[in-house]
């Protein structure tokens, strides 16, 4: 069977009329979402590391070697930069990540999945979900206190914990699922760079971000000629962060910017990479190798205190509501927004998969950590005790989603790896059974 123009194989409308959720894209966009699930896999594993590797020490008795130097400052005070190094990996490294997200979303918009609106229905919906239902349960559970401005702490996903956890778990989950996975946290991490830059930014100095707009506005204009030299990119691209820095927004937010100006289509208007996908295959190995875990190393120490640490950290409302929000609220969101578009458009469900499999993967999504922990600096004092409780409500809160999704997606994979494996045998007999079709699938 054919592709459609679009460049997507044809999608065979559900019993009651729809189109199929799920499905998965074309041979190309498949092939490109492998590479970038490894690329992340790897970033992942790398992330786990050094957080662990922060958690131990910060649990030690050399623990105050540990804070001193994620407290030291470096850098030129002359013009604001001498910052301490924890706070350089967040507001520099993480625009780097922030860059890669950028370049994804719109390669995205522009000619992947999110440019059919039936297509990108599915991620934006449940991502939106993914975030209303955590902050409202965060809400809910601290009403009555003074203090809501950690909100927005369990409403991100991070995207190379998640994928990493899937690495472990050796999934034969089908190509559709892990898609649907890569592109929610896409949509996420655009709605979490605009809750930063909207909700959190205290003081706002409009002549330093209007003069941001200058070198992200010369950016534009080489990555436009396709000029990709980084001796000329590099220093625009510093000077866009500087200003954004200074200017009292974010710093995360100049990747983002610098990102959007960057074409994806190419010149020719042929097939191939554009120079968005170039710079994103460039950047990313810096990003998933280097600044996100850099970042973890220096957020994830918080000193426990042993059990009875942990346990009064957890009888926090903050906290809680920060774990429930993370392990129920991000399931419950993605769950039941995907039922409603099931239900309101009659979509069904691609014919290899089970809403266990959707359950599954909604719980991948409660882990929160690089963008929660990161939102949760910029809510709380880093150095107060509420803000060492959100840390370790953050990785508590994490760990178990993670666990929860293993335990299931574990035992999915167990049914998809012995489906594949009786395929294979049939094929030796030139015969496919029954068991193969969506109907009988959906049911095991």
């Amino acid at each position: 069977m054919t592709d459609r123009p679009d460049g997507h194989p044809p999608q065979d409308p559900s019993p009651r009329g729809g189109p199929r959720l799920f499905a998965r894209g074309s041979f190309l966009e498949s092939s490109r979402t492998a590479e970038v699930l490894r690329a992340e896999t790897t970033g992942g594993l790398l992330l786990i590391i050094a957080a662990g590797i922060a958690l131990v020490w910060a649990n030690t008795p050399w623990k105050d070697a540990y804070f001193d130097l994620r407290d030291a400052v470096v850098g030129p005070d002359a013009v604001h930069l001498d910052l301490p190094l924890g706070l350089w990996a967040a507001d520099g490294l993480l625009a780097i990540f922030f860059f890669v997200a950028g370049l994804e979303l719109k390669r995205e918009f522009v000619a992947g999945d999110l440019r059919d609106p039936r297509r990108a229905a599915l991620p934006v919906i449940a991502a939106v979900g993914g975030m209303a239902v955590p902050a409202l349960i965060y809400v809910l559970w601290n009403l009555g206190t003074d203090d809501l401005s950690g909100w927005a702490i369990p409403t991100a996903t991070d995207i190379a914990f998640a994928v990493a956890v899937l690495a472990v778990i050796s999934t034969h989950l089908p190509s559709g699922l892990r898609t649907f996975l890569l592109t929610l946290a896409v949509v996420d991490d655009l709605l979490a760079i605009t809750v930063i830059a909207v909700f959190y930014t205290d003081e706002l100095h409009l002549p330093y971000l209007a003069l941001a707009l200058v070198p992200i506005a010369l950016f534009g204009v080489l990555v436009q000629r396709r000029i990709s030299s980084w001796w000329l990119l590099l220093p625009l691209a510093f000077a866009a962060w500087m200003l954004v820095h200074e200017s009292g927004v974010h710093a995360t937010v100049a990747g983002v910017l610098l990102a959007f100006t960057v074409p994806v289509l190419r010149r020719d208007g042929q097939e191939g990479p554009g120079l968005a996908e170039h710079l994103e295959h460039l950047v990313r190995p810096i990003s998933a190798g280097f600044a996100v875990p850099v970042f973890a190393f220096f957020a994830a120490g918080v000193s426990i205190g042993g059990w009875t640490g942990l346990t009064d950290s957890l009888s926090d409302r903050v906290a809680l509501g920060i774990v429930f929000g993370l392990v129920l609220g991000k399931p419950i969101g993605i769950v039941g927004c995907t039922w409603l578009l099931h239900t309101f458009t009659h979509a069904d469900l691609d014919d290899e998969l089970s809403w266990t499999d959707v359950v599954g993967m909604a719980m991948l999504a409660g882990i929160g950590f690089t963008v929660s922990l990161l939102i949760g600096e910029l809510a709380y004092d880093d150095h107060s005790e509420t803000g060492e409780r959100v840390k370790v409500a953050v990785l508590f809160g994490s760990v178990v989603a993670a666990s929860l999704a293993a335990v299931v997606l574990r035992l999915r994979n167990r049914v998809y790896r012995r489906l594949c494996e009786m395929e294979e045998v049939d094929s030796d007999h030139d015969g496919v059974p029954d068991l193969f079709e969506g109907s009988e699938l959906r049911d095991r």
